[in-house]
């Protein structure tokens, strides 16, 4: 995380943390004040017992000994309690987060990224937080806060111990990096694998029969097995640095306890350190030491959710400067009953280093508004622009008002439905906190698949339904949108391609219908059949190759 023990950018993005730090500090400082008070309590036992004091009178302070036993265990699965919860609410929101990211970067960003790698870290990269919040941190919140207050506590008891500690405790701090500079690098070559596993998996099944045609399933099976070798190896790697890590931290914890233990022995033998102040010391040292050297075990169990949150915050932090030029060019609507819905002047599309030819469109309320032109004139590109998904030059009004894009005033289908696993109904009234499910009938009868029952089980992607069929249901989808009141613009992107003549006139007719009752139509079609609909048309042209500087 950036190098550091604790990315800021968790706080930011995950406020369920700020909580857990505040919660785990209060148990740290409690757990401290335990240890203290044990130690005390038993030095005072030992030495009472060595001193010939009767068994009766050593029964209190035995009492009180296995009281603080008791209230230890009790903060310690109180810690482990709200690590729980911390990590569950965490990952929800940092979930949440990447969601909404991704929607505001758009579908243009998320055909450049590796949807499989993306999925490895919202899924398998966030379930490792839970080590992260389990194990992790609270110890770096005990290093923080029991480390000094123990070495104060041995400071006010011996002086010279404290010393010691002092001077021996940097130790394992300057091993705890070199061994965490290697055990990133050895982290971070692991998850890259599991990336790479991943992505190569989803491409081979969803190219499977292409493969199976050409006769490569072979081939691509033998890629995967290799991938999957190379995660186990790097997952062994991982594991020898970890328990080579280990030992040597203990071990330096060890030898530094060890030394004190020397000392006070010498110092007990010339007479120059009480039992009781010796045996208090003894005590408190290895707690002393037991944090700082847990953090460094501990990194390891964490070291995947660390490399999982790295990955997430970037794609965080992109969306989030993203939002901030929106807003800087005047990302919300002012206006709202202003004609035309949606107008656009000058429009040029950046598509890769290139400029598209200017288009100026408008579409108001109750009317159809065409795009016609060749392919690769950029008639999708203009969409995606209406959208906030691709970039632009020239001037974008919504109801007359600046706005850096329409997506809050469009109901959009795209060429791609983009369904999901689920119902019909759930994929038609995504989006909608109360869904109706009698309305999502009317907008799939309007679409012309009013035969498909809406609780029909989708799989991945949509998978059960015919290319035509999830068409349909795309765009029924965008009529639910516009008529549950959340867009005033049906946009659609060759909505017609997968159909039959027939079915195609009958959603014409439709189209036509919903702009004769108020809405807004902006049509997107190779059909020369749209145009009996439309009450304007307009020409994209191919782009002449205008270089961005």
């Amino acid at each position: 995380m950036r190098s550091k023990p604790v990315d800021p950018r968790l706080l930011r993005y995950a406020a369920a943390s700020r909580v857990y730090f505040a919660a785990q500090g209060v148990i740290v400082l409690a757990q401290t004040a335990v240890v203290i008070g044990f130690s005390w309590v038993l030095t005072a036992a030992l030495t009472g017992a060595i001193g010939g004091r009767p068994i009766v009178e050593l029964l209190p302070l035995l009492g009180w000994g296995a009281a603080l036993v008791g209230v230890r265990a009790g903060l310690v699965a109180a810690s482990e309690w709200v690590s729980a919860r911390a990590s569950a609410r965490a990952s929800q929101q940092l979930r949440a987060a990447l969601i909404s990211a991704i929607t505001r970067l758009g579908p243009g960003w998320l055909g450049d990224r590796n949807a499989a790698a993306l999925a490895v870290t919202a899924g398998h990269g966030l379930e490792a937080l839970d080590a992260y919040f389990g194990r992790y941190l609270p110890q770096l919140v005990a290093t923080a806060i029991a480390t000094p207050v123990l070495i104060a506590a041995i400071l006010v008891a011996d002086p010279v111990s404290a010393l010691v500690v002092v001077l021996t405790m940097p130790l394992i701090p300057i091993f705890m990096v070199l061994i965490g500079l290697a055990t990133r690098a050895v982290q971070r070559r692991q998850y890259a694998t599991l990336q790479r596993l991943a992505s190569r998996f989803a491409d081979t099944v969803g190219g499977l029969g292409t493969l199976k045609i050409f006769g490569r399933q072979h081939r691509a099976a033998a890629s995967i097995e290799k991938v999957t070798r190379d995660y186990k190896r790097e997952t062994m790697t991982v594991l020898r640095v970890s328990f080579v890590s280990g030992f040597a931290l203990e071990f330096l914890a060890s030898l530094s306890v060890a030394i004190i233990a020397v000392t006070i022995g010498l110092r007990l033998l010339a007479g120059e350190l009480t039992l009781d102040i010796g045996l208090f010391v003894l005590l408190l040292a290895p707690e002393a030491y037991l944090p700082l050297r847990q953090v460094g075990v501990q990194f390891h169990a964490a070291a995947e959710g660390v490399a999982a949150t790295e990955d997430l915050f970037a794609v965080l932090d992109e969306a989030r400067a993203v939002r901030a030029q929106s807003e800087e060019h005047g990302d919300e609507t002012k206006g709202h009953h202003r004609a035309p819905l949606i107008e656009a002047r000058a429009l040029r599309v950046r598509r890769g280093d290139e400029l598209l030819a200017p288009v100026d469109l408008a579409v108001r309320a109750g009317e159809v508004v065409l795009l016609e032109g060749p392919s690769g004139a950029g008639k999708s590109s203009i969409l995606a622009a209406l959208l906030g998904f691709a970039e632009f030059d020239g001037d974008l009004l919504i109801e007359g008002e600046p706005d850096a894009s329409a997506r809050r005033t469009l109901a959009w289908a795209g060429q791609r439905p983009g369904l999901m696993s689920g119902t019909v109904l759930e994929n038609v009234t995504l989006g909608d906190p109360s869904p109706d499910p009698a309305l999502a009938r009317e907008c799939l009868a309007t679409a012309q698949i009013a035969e498909l029952d809406p609780m029909t089980e989708l799989g991945a992607l949509g998978s059960g339904l015919s290319g035509g069929q999830a068409q349909r249901v795309a765009v029924a989808r965008a009529l639910y949108r516009l008529r549950s009141g959340r867009a005033r613009v049906l946009a659609l992107d060759e909505p017609s391609s997968a159909l039959d003549s027939a079915t195609e006139a009958a959603l014409w007719a439709n189209l036509r219908a919903e702009a004769d009752a108020g809405a807004g139509v902006l049509l997107v079609s190779h059909r020369r059949s749209a145009r009996a609909i439309a009450d304007r048309v307009i020409d994209v042209p191919l782009p002449s190759r205008v270089v961005i500087a």
